[in-house]
């Protein structure tokens, strides 16, 4: 039990005759990952797909937690719900701020607060709390260099405790 976190990457993908040829493509090898077809559907479908994969994940790092809901969740309220973050350029400013503080650990209670909540792990601006700027660093890195997630991609984060 504790605060587990997400990152959910999303991408529209049209299969509509009017979206560009690339995109139909798209739609086509989505529907074949899945082993369908266009037959598979009925005349009313409409074609598209949400193509969705987890990008991140942390355990009761709260400090990213308090980030993403006080910055992108309605009125700043934690209630578990999906928190929309938008494109990955959102994600480069968390980035740059664990940088900051890993880079100066006097900003780290101005920057990167903790957050407090129902077993959401250390208080303290310790040993774990900069292991989790740097584990931050590093899967956000990983991403925001990635040509795959470059366009059209939004990006969700979720909560549980």
């Amino acid at each position: 039990m504790g605060l587990d976190m997400y990152l959910e990457a999303r991408k529209y993908v049209g299969g509509y005759s009017h979206r560009p040829i690339d995109e139909q493509n798209e739609y086509e090898e989505v529907l074949n990952s899945v082993g369908m077809s266009r037959t598979d559907l009925t005349a009313e479908a409409s074609p598209f797909a949400n193509v969705s994969i987890n990008v991140a994940y942390w355990r009761k790092a709260n400090q990213i937690h308090a980030w993403f809901i006080k910055n992108y969740a309605k009125d700043g309220v934690d209630d578990c719900s999906p928190v929309f973050i938008g494109e990955r350029y959102h994600l480069s400013i968390l980035r740059n701020l664990c940088q900051e503080v890993i880079d100066d650990h006097s900003k780290a209670e101005e920057l990167l607060p903790v957050g407090e909540g129902f077993f959401f792990g250390s208080y303290e601006y310790g040993e774990y709390y900069f292991a989790d700027l740097a584990n931050t660093i590093e899967q956000l890195d990983k991403l925001l260099s990635s040509p795959k997630f470059a366009n059209g991609w939004d990006f969700i984060y979720q909560a549980s405790w």
